[in-house]
């Protein structure tokens, strides 16, 4: 509606409401695919307006040292240092050594905590100017009222394929809907992150069109997947599609069209050359993970039951850890002291990940140290020299990275310094367990006495830079692409069209996988997350721009009692673009978990001659769809 002509201008000057037009890939020669194709399927898709709802709302405290000058901003951010550089050179135009940030860990951000807020700024200042704190706590409705929302896009999406079934191209047109003004990295889910409309198979020529619009609505922005779930359900919505109007089983449609593992490194139809993966092992293993072939026999009993039961798969893929080809350095400090204690300094923010459980074990068992006498620090910028933040699922390949380069660098001087207390050679001397030894002998020293004897005067040559700690800044060598194959299956009662998900499997490969407890966490909220818009997650504003869903009384959120047991298994294919191997693990369930599920309520009403249902799935949209039939 923003775009028709007579529209009310968002901001003067901007004719249209027109933010940007991007676009990305040959349309001549996608066009010219279209041409020659056999069959085209043509499908338009809604990605509904979400808000992240991270359980704590958003806080922040504001201080000021007279006698300094320092001010003070603790805050439920997920990136401190990169507040601090926003909010004081952009804003209140202080040097970054005369503002601190500390941001504790708090209770969840999804990429709505990324964002530099004005009530940062607010009580910063006014601290300042009143010579006290000050504190600004969001209520449930503020935070629905002024916390960035998500998704909010209109796409128009079209395959062509050969007679066989084979992809000869995509083409995406969409709009996307960024509110009032654009928020910080707000374009990113609609342009950052569109290679992923190649999804996991070999399409030749990929051509995709985006046009942000102004509305007066609350500012979009990155929300867990940020444009990954987006691109992945409209071509994995599509293929089935497919399947449907050329009489091909969805399955070998998938399978003909898959990239092989062998074809790795494979430059896609758009943008992305994925460097590692075994796409057609992950289908194989969820399909027999899920009983698949089974399934007729689930579907039969569901209906003698009175219920519609259905099966959805869908492929995923992602970019994490990015931007592909150019990602973002990350710091990592580890500092021993002189009584011999190791401290770890992390510049990526922890706010229910578990950082301070894995980096912790990745430094035992890179030092021998035992994960309890191990101190872990994160989000305070007068302490952590650097840090990029925990954004894009880039914790472990980017922090995890710097973590490892650390901890060789304080083996390499160990040895150093081992060598000088036992009289040997540095060649000779091996470094295991947390012991440093002169190599066939059982002489040896442990880390944390060598530690403290480092501190020690004239236990060093002269000149010798005293102690045992490091701080390495670095990047990854590139983006990762962790894939995955999700199935799950649903039941919808005909009568009230309520949809219930009542199975659900997911083969991923995230790389090699450091610890699966957390991972499955991890897999898991995302794919609770999914499942939130999939069913009920709206944000709904009148026509008079009111907000009509401002409370949990009108936002519909998932309960636990709305997912059944998450079976999730591992088919890691290390990738070689960072020490550890590993791929992002945080969106991945978010990004598989919309098209399988739209698909899986798609299949239960097939037999009814569905072709399509919007997200959210409500029951009352679904019982329309069926009543339409009658």
């Amino acid at each position: 509606a923003a775009l028709k002509p007579g529209a009310a201008a968002i901001h003067e000057g901007v004719a249209g409401n027109l933010c940007y037009d991007w676009h990305i890939g040959d349309k001549a020669v996608v066009d010219a695919a279209f041409a020659g194709a056999a069959h085209v399927v043509k499908f338009d898709l809604v990605n509904n307006r979400l808000i992240p709802n991270a359980m704590e709302p958003r806080s922040a405290v504001g201080e000021f040292d007279r006698t300094t000058g320092d001010y003070t901003l603790t805050t439920t951010s997920q990136n401190p240092h990169v507040i601090r550089l926003l909010m004081g050179a952009h804003v209140l135009h202080l040097p970054e050594s005369k503002l601190r940030v500390i941001a504790p860990d708090v209770g969840g951000g999804f990429g709505s905590k990324i964002y530099h807020y004005a009530e940062e700024a607010i009580v910063t200042w006014s601290a300042g100017k009143l010579g006290r704190p000050v504190r600004w706590t969001a209520t449930r409705t503020e935070s629905f009222l002024a916390d960035t929302h998500a998704r909010d896009n209109a796409s128009s999406a079209e395959l062509a394929l050969a007679a066989d079934g084979t992809f000869l191209g995509f083409r995406v047109h969409t709009l996307c809907n960024v509110g009032a003004y654009l928020a910080w990295q707000g374009p990113v889910s609609a342009t950052n992150n569109v290679g992923g409309l190649a999804g996991v198979y070999r399409t030749p020529h990929i051509f995709t069109e985006v046009r942000c619009i102004f509305t007066h609505t609350q500012p979009t922005a990155p929300y867990r997947g940020a444009g990954r779930p987006e691109a992945i359900y409209a071509i994995e919505r599509i293929i089935d599609l497919a399947a449907d109007e050329m009489g091909i089983d969805r399955i070998a449609l998938r399978e003909k069209n898959l990239i092989a593992p062998d074809a790795m490194p494979f430059r896609t139809g758009l943008d992305y050359t994925y460097d590692s993966g075994d796409f057609p092992k992950n289908m194989a293993m969820a399909l027999k993970a899920a009983d698949w072939a089974g399934f007729e026999a689930r579907r039969a009993e569901a209906k003698a039951r009175g219920k519609l039961r259905g099966i959805g798969i869908a492929n995923a893929i992602e970019s994490a850890g990015g931007p592909h080809r150019g990602p973002l350095e990350e710091a990592a400090e580890i500092r021993f002291d002189s009584g011999g204690n190791v401290t770890l300094l992390m510049g990526s923010h922890n706010h229910g990940q578990g950082h301070e459980t894995v980096f912790r074990q990745i430094a035992s068992e890179r030092l021998g140290i035992p994960a309890e006498r191990i101190r872990f620090i994160n989000g305070d910028t007068d302490i952590v020299t650097h840090g990029r933040g925990t954004i894009g699922s880039r914790s472990m390949m980017a922090a995890g990275g710097a973590l490892v380069g650390a901890a060789e660098r304080i083996i390499a001087r160990g040895k150093k310094i081992a060598a000088h207390f036992m009289e040997a050679a540095e060649a000779d001397i091996e470094f295991s367990e947390g012991q440093f030894r002169i190599a066939g002998t059982d002489r040896g020293i442990g880390i944390e006495a060598l530690a403290r004897r480092s501190y020690i005067p004239g236990q060093l040559p002269m000149g010798e830079e005293l102690g045992l700690s490091t701080l390495l800044i670095t990047r990854p060598g590139d983006a990762t692409f962790p894939n995955g194959c999700h199935i799950a299956e649903v039941e919808i009662d005909p009568e009230t069209g309520e949809a219930q998900t009542v199975a659900y499997v997911v083969v991923d490969d995230v790389g090699t996988v450091i610890n699966p407890l957390l991972l499955k966490g991890q897999i898991h909220g995302g794919i609770a997350q999914g499942l939130g818009q999939v069913f009920g997650e709206d944000i709904r504003y009148d026509a008079n721009g009111q907000l009509l869903t401002a409370s949990f009384m009108d936002y519909l959120m998932p309960r636990a009692a709305d997912f059944p047991d998450m079976v999730v298994k591992s088919n890691p294919v290390p990738t070689k673009t960072n020490p550890l191997g590993v791929k992002g693990a945080g969106e991945a369930g978010t990004v598989g978990a919309l098209p399988v599920l739209i698909n899986a309520v798609v299949d239960a009403l097939r037999p009814l001659g569905i072709t399509h249902i919007e997200m959210p799935a409500t029951p009352e949209r679904i019982w329309a769809a069926i009543r339409a039939t009658d």
